[in-house]
């Protein structure tokens, strides 16, 4: 079957899998799916260069959104991640807004691009994810703008019209300055999220994931889900490599095969704060 050519729009593609919450505390059992990888690798004669001394990093992930989620009914999705060093939170953040939808151009119905002095990089991503059964896909396309290194400290202000003067497209929802907008769920609502890193799948010459796993968890030893992805740039390079893409997907396709006791039904993690599906 002959893939469709990928929009010159699409900056990345990325492949995730929501994972079972039990025993995703334990190193033991990150271990073993670590291995698996490597194994079913192996087995669908792609290479896989393993990293054996990972480390796993830890950030706090919460989102924003006004009390009546004027951004969800929108399809926007504004979130901050703190990266922690042990314990201790950064004193700089992360902060994403973006607009994800079933399609692509729903998903550039909004431009994300803030007016900020603050370095961004700008990324319409396919998102690649099981679909109703094993083995089948579905996509969601994500238009995003990602600030980092954002002091802490200097976030916004909770009102919408602080928002709208560093998200000039905001506007459009034509809400009024004074909406407040808040953590999604309340400050006891954030996220702990451990990130491991397990390596790098190789699909064509220049074509290479990055694949890691992430947990996120209300506290630590509290697992809600896990999300197994890889992903990879699409560049000028590479964006024609239709053997390479079809190589991924079918990857993925037959991934869930291979894992099945370790999948849960769902779309995404992001889904699982809001309380609905996408």
């Amino acid at each position: 079957m002959t893939m469709t050519p990928l929009d010159k729009k699409i900056t990345n593609r990325e492949f995730k899998l929501l994972l079972k919450p039990e025993g995703l505390d334990r190193y033991s059992r990150i271990t073993h799916l670590s291995h698996l990888m490597v194994m079913f690798c192996q087995k669908e004669g792609v290479d896989f260069f393993h990293l054996d001394n990972a480390n796993t990093g830890l950030r706090s992930v919460y989102f924003y959104d006004t009390p009546e989620q004027d951004f969800r009914k929108n399809n926007l999705i504004l979130r901050v991640r703190e990266s922690r060093q042990n314990v201790w939170i950064d004193d700089w953040c992360e902060v994403t807004l973006k607009c994800r939808a079933k399609s692509l151009q729903s998903s550039i119905n909004y431009d994300p691009t803030p007016d900020t002095p603050f370095k961004t990089k700008l990324r319409l991503k396919e998102e690649i994810l099981r679909g109703e059964k094993l083995g089948t896909t579905r996509m969601i396309y994500s238009n995003n703008a990602i600030m980092d290194s954002v002091p802490i400290d200097q976030i916004f202000e909770g009102k919408m019209g602080s928002l709208v003067r560093l998200f000039p497209d905001l506007s459009r929802l034509k809400l009024k300055p004074e909406v407040p907008v808040s953590v999604v769920g309340g400050k006891s609502n954030k996220i702990l999220e451990a990130c491991l890193p397990f390596g790098n799948i190789v699909f064509g010459p220049n074509v290479s994931a990055h694949c890691d796993v992430g947990i996120w968890m209300r506290s630590v030893g509290e697992p809600i889900v896990g999300e197994l992805a890889f992903s990879y740039r699409v560049l000028k390079t590479n964006r024609d490599d239709s053997a390479a893409h079809q190589l991924a997907d079918k990857f993925f396709k037959n991934l869930q095969l291979a894992i099945p006791e370790w999948l849960v039904e769902g779309s995404t993690k992001t889904a699982l704060v809001y309380g609905s599906e996408e």
